[in-house]
């Protein structure tokens, strides 16, 4: 099909996905490139830090869960709007973390319970607020994408605004310790909380349904609905407004919810473990700290871009080659899930160069990208539009809660390890751990759905529309 004909409007949506997804990381990261910093002024333990990071993943989780349903109740446009607005506060709330934290010890202390540092309480509060709005963002633009987007183009469309959190993760170390060597570390977390009202200004602008979407036109239209138009109808169609969306229980039964569950909860934990634990290991095992690791983590996280788009791409291979969309992800996912064991040289060959432990790290945090993208869009593959985003969310809550294992087991077997003089057994164990975990998720996703399996959305009984319900 000649694209110029058809039109590329999709692609900006796509391209204000990458923008939201960029700024969702960036947010996200400034902590862990001041952790080393901040654990010196503040005096915190590897479990101190663990416990705040573990608050965000464990909020995230469960927000997660919520955030799907929000979206899918209150439409994209206006959901991923909610959702900027709390994660950029959350963002800028970090700054005052020392009077909040301080507020929360007075209260609790009035009433008699034993709080935990003020540093400690302040930053785990912060951390909460920019987990439930950062919980939107994926349930979102999966759904937009999945509005946006026949399935021919979704990974790959998915794998572009997905390669948003590498850019995210390579401009943090190269702004934030810039920005708190100059002003001090409130101002990195000001300054990089404030771009989320950028992008909430365009994406008023610029997104609408594809159907009230002015700046569409038919024939792209056509287009996106193409897999509705082509696909075999097992009884009559529903029209618009008649589609309902699944319950959450409904969802639960499906064997193709906990397929995609236990693969966010076995790797969602390794991908935050690197973006949270990378700048303190530099720190631990090279003496590298402030500017020294902006090098590093930026080319670390730049051949994670690679991963992203390519891991996008691939599945096309295989569906150019006559297998179902599902079906050639699960083919390249495998490929994917391989690539992670490299994880397991970094540390016995770590003695060699910094840059050895940085480049094989790097390859494994791109398998991750690249199977991230193509297991989000195993979703838009087998639910219908109406309950994707509530799928979505509740894999999120499975990957946020696989997330708080890691690091709360990461924090625990530093400290222990580092007590010994050991870290560089604690990271060795870590580093295994992150290089099965996509072996093993594959396996079980293949068992629970071995071939492709749509579902339908339900119709509303005696034929009536939902809404006249």
């Amino acid at each position: 099909m000649n694209q110029q004909a058809v039109g590329k409007y999709r692609w900006t949506v796509c391209a204000m996905l990458f923008f939201a997804t960029t700024v969702n990381y960036l947010d996200r990261q400034v902590l862990s490139l001041l952790a080393p910093d901040l654990s010196k002024e503040f005096g915190w333990t590897n479990s101190d830090y663990a416990n705040i990071t573990a608050v965000f993943q464990f909020v995230y989780a469960i927000a997660m869960l919520f955030a799907g349903r929000v979206v899918d109740r209150l439409g994209t446009k206006q959901a991923f709007m909610l959702a900027v607005t709390v994660w950029s506060l959350g963002a800028i709330m970090h700054a005052f973390s020392i009077p909040v934290g301080a507020g929360m010890a007075a209260t609790l202390g009035a009433v008699g319970i034993a709080a935990v540092p003020v540093s400690v309480a302040g930053f785990m509060l912060s951390r909460a607020v920019l987990a439930i709005g950062e919980a939107g963002n994926f349930p979102a633009a999966i759904k937009a994408t999945a509005e946006y987007f026949p399935k021919r183009e979704r990974s790959f469309a998915t794998g572009i605004f997905n390669s948003g959190a590498n850019i995210g993760a390579v401009l943090a170390p190269i702004s934030v310790p810039w920005i708190a060597a100059q002003w001090g570390w409130q101002a990195a977390f000001i300054v990089i909380g404030a771009i989320g009202f950028i992008w909430m200004g365009l994406w008023q602008v610029l997104y609408e349904k594809p159907e009230q979407q002015k700046r569409l036109g038919s024939a792209e239209l056509a287009y996106i609905n193409s897999d509705v138009a082509a696909a075999p109808a097992a009884g009559e169609q529903l029209t618009t407004g008649q589609e309902q969306t699944i319950t959450w229980f409904q969802l639960l039964a499906y064997r193709q919810t906990w397929a995609f569950a236990f693969g966010k909860f076995m790797t969602d934990g390794v991908w935050w473990f690197f973006l949270f634990w990378l700048p303190k290991y530099l720190s631990a095992q090279y003496g590298m700290e402030k500017t020294a690791i902006m090098a590093p983590l930026a080319v670390l996280y730049s051949m994670t871009m690679v991963g992203s788009i390519g891991g996008g791409w691939l599945p096309t291979w295989f569906i150019n080659k006559g297998y179902t969309p599902y079906d050639g992800r699960m083919k390249a996912m495998l490929l994917i899930a391989l690539c992670p064991l490299v994880v397991l040289l970094a540390q016995p060959l770590g003695y060699i160069s910094v840059w050895v432990p940085v480049v094989l790290i790097g390859i494994g945090a791109s398998a991750h990208q690249a199977w991230s993208c193509n297991l989000f869009t195993t979703v838009s593959d087998m639910f219908p539009k109406t309950s994707v985003a509530s799928v979505v969310g509740i894999g999120g809550m499975a990957g946020g809660l696989g997330g708080v294992l890691m690091s709360k087991t990461g924090g625990w077997v530093f400290d222990y390890f580092g007590a010994m003089g050991k870290i560089h057994t604690g990271y060795t164990i870590m580093f295994a751990v992150c290089a099965v975990a996509y072996l093993l998720a594959w396996c079980v996703m293949k068992v629970l759905v071995p071939t492709h399996s749509e579902i339908e959305a339900p119709r509303p009984k005696f034929g009536m529309p939902a809404a006249a319900k």
